[in-house]
């Protein structure tokens, strides 16, 4: 065998390797595209620090439960979840916020309206403004929908920072079977202490009115707990799902089976 051969052969055997190590690149390169236009870049967002797994509906001493429909089924929220009527969603629009009432009433009675009671619920350290016993002024919170630890001050503008959530959205829930309460029972479900959670003001406005089909909190460690406490909400007040909703909320529990229903005190 001459050297040029040798050398031939050598060479095509070189270029046969270097084109099975491209083709392997290539195909994981594809794969890592794959699972990033899929699934990888809504894992990337997640937050890297698990926040609360669940958040208080009461506070003993000076919060009251306001009077739902019906009281909370104990039990697994997956076996109450079967429970509640599947249907499609009502018209909605004729949605209006005025529906539920004015805003931040004070349902329960106990002289503070409903904004400053949840803030002071949620909030760690919560001080009232000077000469007041109802108006949070300042205080701070790990954030249950992104696991932030964010601060509260009273302002024109900063007040925005945290705002209270509607567990299960009033645009929502008023397509949802709400339209059938009376305006007492819509105020109740507006101002009720399980529906609400202060949260930070961005995560709040990414939710709006969507359901758990299309808005999950980010923090994945508080899934089971929220998607429990819009079917307890659900559930109380009478409210149906849509397919869709019920199966992104099954999907949530079929990772914590034992998840209870959350029933205020």
């Amino acid at each position: 065998m001459t050297a040029s051969w040798r050398d031939y052969r050598r060479a095509r055997r070189r270029s046969r390797q270097a084109g099975a190590l491209l083709a392997a690149a290539l195909l994981v390169l594809l794969a890592g595209l794959t699972w990033f236009f899929t699934a990888g870049q809504f894992a990337l967002a997640e937050p890297r620090i698990a926040g609360p797994t669940e958040a208080p509906v009461l506070a003993a001493g000076w919060m009251k439960p306001v009077a739902p429909v019906r009281p909370v089924p104990p039990g697994r929220a997956v076996d109450v979840l079967e429970a509640l009527p599947v249907k499609g969603r009502a018209a909605g629009g004729n949605y209006d916020r005025s529906a539920f009432g004015q805003a931040w009433l004070d349902v329960d009675r106990n002289g503070c309206d409903t904004r400053n009671d949840i803030l002071r619920r949620d909030l760690a350290g919560a001080r009232f403004t000077e000469g007041s016993r109802c108006r949070i002024g300042s205080g701070s919170f790990q954030e249950p929908y992104t696991g932030r630890t964010i601060a509260f001050r009273r302002g024109a503008e900063s007040s925005k920072a945290v705002q209270i959530d509607h567990v299960v959205a009033l645009g929502d829930a008023w397509q949802k079977g709400a339209q059938l309460l009376t305006p007492v029972q819509r105020q109740h479900l507006a101002n009720d202490p399980l529906n609400l959670i202060a949260a930070e003001g961005q995560a709040n406005q990414d939710k709006s009115a969507s359901d758990a089909a299309t808005w999950l909190p980010p923090n994945r460690a508080f899934r089971c707990h929220y998607v429990a406490r819009q079917i307890s909400v659900k559930a109380a007040y009478r409210l149906w799902v849509t397919p869709a909703e019920k199966d992104a909320m099954t999907r949530i529990l079929a990772s914590c089976p034992g998840q209870q229903t959350i029933v205020p005190g």
